[in-house]
C-alpha cells in the first residue's frame, strides 16, 4: 500500500514544520502540510483562552476543552477525508495527551496508510528555537519535550538537535511508500 499519511508529532518548537516543508521539497508526489497551528490560528475567538478551548498558561502549559475537543475531532476527520479522496497529507502535530491523542488520531485515519514519526529535539534546544522565535509562551517547549512521546508508538523517529530538517526529512521519505 503506498502511504498517504505522515504524522509528524513532537513537542512546541522541536522542529516539525521545518521537516513538513522540507517533505514536500523531497517527496516525489505533491504533499498537503497541514498542522495543529493551522488549526488553532482559525479558532474562533471564543475559544482561545477559554476554559472550554484552548488556554496556554504563563509557564507554558496547554490545556484543552471540550469545544476545542470537538472542532479538533471534525478537523481530523476532514484530514482523513482528504487523504481518502486521494490527497497526500503530512500532519505536524502535538500529541499533548501521549497514547492517547494517538489512538485519537489513529481512529479518525483507520484504514489509511500511515506514517507514523516522532520528533525529538532536547528541551534546552527548543526552548532556545522557543525564545527566538517570539510567537511561543516561554517554557512550552520544554514542558512538551517529553510528555508528547510518552506511549507513543513510531514508524521513524528523527532528532532535529542533531540533524538539520531536511536530513530529517530524507530520513523519513526513505520511508514512505
Amino acid at each position: 500500500m503506498t502511504t498517504q499519511v505522515i504524522v509528524l508529532n513532537g513537542g512546541s518548537s522541536s522542529g516539525k514544520s521545518g521537516i513538513a516543508r522540507c517533505l514536500q521539497a523531497v517527496l516525489p508526489d505533491p504533499w498537503i502540510r497541514l498542522g495543529v497551528d493551522d488549526l488553532v490560528d482559525r479558532l474562533p475567538p471564543s475559544l482561545v483562552d477559554s476554559a472550554g478551548g484552548v488556554e496556554f498558561g504563563g509557564r507554558g502549559e496547554v490545556v484543552v476543552g471540550g469545544g476545542f475537543r470537538a472542532i479538533e475531532n471534525a478537523w481530523m476527520a476532514g484530514v482523513a477525508a482528504m487523504a481518502k479522496a486521494g490527497a497526500r497529507v503530512v500532519v505536524d502535530d502535538v500529541f499533548l495527551g501521549g497514547a492517547a491523542s494517538q489512538a485519537r488520531t489513529r481512529a479518525h485515519l483507520e484504514g489509511l496508510d500511515v506514517l507514523w514519526v516522532g520528533v525529538h529535539c532536547a528541551p534546552e534546544v527548543a526552548a532556545a528555537r522557543e525564545v527566538a522565535r517570539g510567537d511561543r509562551v516561554v517554557g512550552m517547549a520544554a514542558s512538551q519535550a517529553a510528555l508528547v512521546h510518552e506511549g507513543v508508538e513510531y514508524d521513524v523517529v528523527v532528532d532535529t538537535g542533531r540533524a538539520e530538517a531536511l536530513d530529517c526529512a530524507r530520513a523519513i521519505a526513505a520511508h514512505v511508500l
